[in-house]
């Protein structure tokens, strides 16, 4: 087996840090950006609309990791046996678990398998999977995110075994404006910019930037409204964000669904009932036939633009985010 660290150079070595592998670590997160461009130090990759997950190898046993710390390895069997397989043990990788539909990842197809706890069950949903990787954190004994992203790519590539359903991430080097127009055309969610000479940090980060060609974020639900004629479970999702610590007011959401998700959401929904409203603010909610619940349920949202006052114009329900705790859901905001 070889050595992927072979090819440092002394200051790159410097920057390795030997330590045993971490229970946990914090993912690097992008910021979102309204103006693409062209850098030669920066690489760009495909944004993939799934699940974000650390995969984490020590001793031979396998953990696939959530943002928010739930460990979804049931749901993905086959990735955690392909990761068992590899002769490497003792890594920590990022990446991006994703659903096709077509030539276009979807998040709504992936939430087939998000609803699913047990891993015979996963196996057999008819849903396949593919596991992006797209950088490296921890290998052989080194925390490695000291590396500049150019030298962790290259590290990635040579320390695991990419076949399906585990693939390696590609990227451009350049032309991040035109990759940028070609996701959009082709249907893509987006692009992510990688400032190809830093670090990996923890958290939030202007390093990594993403461009979007879609307008999409998670939302809390605070509420619903009674379903009207022949609609079933309920008419429509009140849903809000985080600000300042008060959950505010974003509008309401009535399509995504259908008759058999309606009806799972609805009994969900009754179990989190509460008496009062969870929103800090009351304007344009609507007065009637609502019903509050506790903001514990996070959905990805897709929509035209937010207004003037904070409000979702045209928006679609995606799919449910289990992957975001709710008190994390802000409104997203190029630069924030």
């Amino acid at each position: 087996m070889s050595d992927p660290l072979r090819h440092l150079s002394d200051e790159e070595r410097e920057a390795l840090e030997e330590t045993d592998l971490p229970e946990w670590t914090e993912p690097m997160l992008a910021t979102l950006t309204d103006r693409p461009f062209d850098d030669p130090d920066w690489i760009y990759e495909r944004k993939l609309d799934g699940v974000r997950l650390l995969a984490f190898k020590a001793g031979g046993a396998v953990r696939l990791m959530s943002r928010n710390r739930k460990d979804n390895s049931d749901r993905y069997p086959e990735v955690v046996e392909a990761f068992e397989a590899m002769e490497r043990d003792g890594f920590i990788v990022d990446g991006e678990m994703v659903a096709f539909e077509g030539n276009v990842t979807s998040f709504s197809r992936l939430q087939g398998r998000m609803k699913i706890q047990d891993a015979d069950e996963a196996r057999q949903s008819g849903i396949a999977v593919h596991f992006y990787v797209f950088d490296i954190l921890h290998l052989d004994g080194y925390d490695v995110t000291g590396l500049p992203l150019r030298r962790r790519k290259g590290v990635l590539r040579e320390a695991l075994e990419f076949d399906d359903p585990i693939r390696f991430t590609p990227h451009r080097n350049e032309d991040g404006v035109a990759y940028w127009k070609e996701a959009c055309r082709k249907g893509w969610e987006g692009v992510i910019a990688k400032d190809a000479v830093r670090p990996y940090t923890h958290g939030r980060s202007k390093s990594w930037l993403k461009f979007k060609c879609v307008h999409q974020q998670e939302l809390v639900v605070g509420g619903f409204t009674d379903p009207k004629g022949d609609r079933v479970g309920f008419g429509a999702l009140l849903l809000g964000f985080y600000q300042d610590g008060e959950l505010r007011y974003a509008g309401k959401v009535g399509t995504g669904w259908d008759e058999e998700t309606l009806d799972e959401l609805r009994t969900r929904l009754d179990r989190l009932e509460r008496e009062t409203p969870p929103f800090a603010d009351a304007e344009g909610i609507p007065g009637k036939g609502v019903h509050w619940v506790r903001p514990e349920l996070v959905g990805e949202v897709g929509f035209t633009e937010w207004t003037e006052d904070d409000r979702l114009r045209h928006p679609r329900w995606i799919g449910e985010r289990q992957d975001k705790d709710p008190e994390d859901v802000v409104k997203e905001e190029p630069g924030a």
